[in-house]
């Protein structure tokens, strides 16, 4: 039976269009696991560096002990990378059980979900590295303006693994950036009659 004369059936170009959405949703999601894994690593490093710093001086028989809570900055980017990690690691699980049951995100609420909690994570994530990035500076250069002390100058290991930490945490911001286009990308396809393929049990 020809369709529309062109000698192909409806049903044929259902079942393509249906099959090609599987192996676009099937490379995405690969894309997507590999980076919330990498997020989730890096968070988990970052969070580590930044939480376990510590160095002690002696200022005139005082024992002085710098610290991650000393700063409430580096406290916010500690809590928004262990939120972080424990999100993509939700979310990677999420998507490995997707890729091994074959299934296809059809769902528009979950979608909706997903894009929302991404964009959220990253919003987060780069708040925390900006605000911290920025504390960084005020005690590396100090501010002779209100007689702010540079801080590096006195404890150099502290502030050294700081730095890794925020560099690591910028790591994990962009890599949700990422993340969050890749969300908008399987929400937004959603709209463009993608889900007329969905069949029977195929699909969340």
């Amino acid at each position: 039976m020809s369709y529309l004369g062109v000698g192909v059936s409806p049903g044929n170009v259902a079942v393509h269009h249906e099959t090609n959405l599987k192996v676009i949703d099937r490379r995405v999601r690969l894309v997507e696991l590999v980076l919330r894994c990498v997020i989730c690593g890096l968070a988990v490093v970052s969070a580590v560096l930044v939480g376990t710093d510590s160095q002690v001086r002696e200022i005139f028989t005082i024992r002085k002990r710098a610290k991650f809570t000393d700063m409430k900055a580096l406290v916010f980017l500690v809590i928004a990378n262990g939120i972080a990690a424990s999100y993509s690691l939700i979310q990677a699980l999420r998507c490995a059980a997707s890729m091994i049951g074959g299934y296809v995100l059809f769902s528009k609420p979950l979608a909706w979900a997903i894009f929302s909690g991404d964009q959220a994570m990253a919003y987060v994530t780069l708040a925390a590295v900006a605000s911290a990035a920025q504390s960084a500076v005020f005690a590396k250069v100090g501010q002779p303006e209100l007689q702010w002390m540079k801080i590096c100058d006195m404890y150099g290991e502290f502030c050294n693994q700081v730095g890794e930490g925020i560099a690591t945490a910028l790591l994990v911001s962009l890599s949700m950036v990422v993340i969050a286009a890749i969300s908008a990308f399987s929400l937004f396809r959603l709209y463009g009659g993608g889900s007329k393929g969905k069949s029977s049990g195929s699909g969340w």
